[in-house]
């Protein structure tokens, strides 16, 4: 079963037992996908389907921020309700040993020595945006290349 029909049934579970919070979240990511294949003409691959996810997560995590920065607790709690559904449909992200090898890899391969080798590192790392968020990489590329 693929990403968007996982949805639709999770979309019926939560209606039938009336969890609206969940059920409302679940349809503003479902009509996310079919904007985009209606938009685009096209039928959603997984991979596609993972790509607009990761989007909607930064979207999410970068609405918690700022609700937290104005301190409104009750709306941060709704973007982390989300963020946590986001994530039931994207891969197992990895965790930092597991990222932080990958990235000690990645460098390796391309030959990096330093910060400036920052832009290849990225570059490279298109094989492991499935599993971790671009802002982890980045992170993680910093600190292995200081």
């Amino acid at each position: 079963m693929g990403i968007k029909d996982s949805m639709m049934a999770d979309i019926k579970e939560a209606m039938k037992s009336g969890d609206t919070a969940k059920r409302d979240a679940l349809r503003t990511l479902h009509s996310a996908l079919k904007q985009v294949e209606v938009d685009k003409r096209i039928v959603l691959s997984d991979d596609d389907c993972i790509s607009i996810l990761k989007t909607a997560l930064k979207q999410r995590e970068d609405a918690k921020d700022s609700y937290l920065k104005a301190q409104r607790l009750d709306l941060a709690e709704k973007e982390s309700f989300e963020i946590d559904i986001i994530m039931q449909y994207l891969p197992r992200q990895l965790d930092d040993v597991e990222l932080e090898s990958a990235v000690r890899q990645i460098i390796e391969r391309v030959g990096a020595k330093d910060s400036k080798d920052f832009g290849r590192v990225m570059g490279a790392t298109k094989e492991i945006s499935p599993v971790a968020t671009g802002k982890r990489i980045s992170e993680m590329v910093k600190k292995c290349l200081n």
